[in-house]
């Protein structure tokens, strides 16, 4: 009976041992991920990846989405120029909301001039408010005012979402 309350004890030690972080280590997978990191890539128009601690970490750009690189949608190469523009090789602040199913960060993020680089990408016109996922009313004020001024991709009439093309490119692989 002894040997067993020693190994159940000795059991929960090492279990518990297993979720105890060191006081100073501040985790990415925290609920409040907030941090500074350097933008070292640009992916596209609302992905980038930036150095945290030695470690590379893919950032989706909350609240917006924009026009496909990989699928050259139209603007798709301008979007990914301007987030260039925006942050690339700057130390970035960024706010963390969740992960999403390809393990990227969802986060805002402010560049060093404290421009919210994710309100901007829609004031440049190079982006979509993604209603889907975002129901914050300045990102939606901000496509309406960038269309009503034909900025970037609202220049052209027939602008398609990201989302659509996705799915029209989509079965036509198929």
């Amino acid at each position: 009976m002894r040997l067993g309350k020693v190994s159940l004890l000795l059991l929960l030690l090492t279990l518990q041992s297993c979720f105890i972080r060191p006081a100073d280590h501040k985790d990415i997978n925290d609920s409040n991920l907030v941090f500074t990191a350097k933008v070292i890539r640009i992916l596209d128009g609302d992905t980038m990846e930036v150095l945290y601690r030695h470690q590379p970490i893919k950032i989706r750009l909350a609240h917006i989405d924009c026009p496909e690189k990989r699928r050259s949608q139209p603007y798709g190469n301008n979007a990914k120029k301007a987030l260039s523009d925006l942050c690339f090789g700057q130390m970035v602040n960024i706010r963390g909301q969740k992960y999403d199913r390809y393990r990227r960060l969802i986060a805002v993020v402010v560049n060093h001039n404290k421009q919210v680089v994710n309100q901007e990408m829609i004031k440049r016109g190079m982006a979509w408010h993604f209603k889907k996922y975002s129901s914050d009313p300045l990102y939606a004020q901000l496509e309406i005012t960038a269309r009503k001024n034909k900025i970037g991709l609202w220049q052209e009439a027939g602008a398609v979402a990201p989302w659509e093309w996705r799915e029209t490119k989509h079965h036509f692989t198929k």
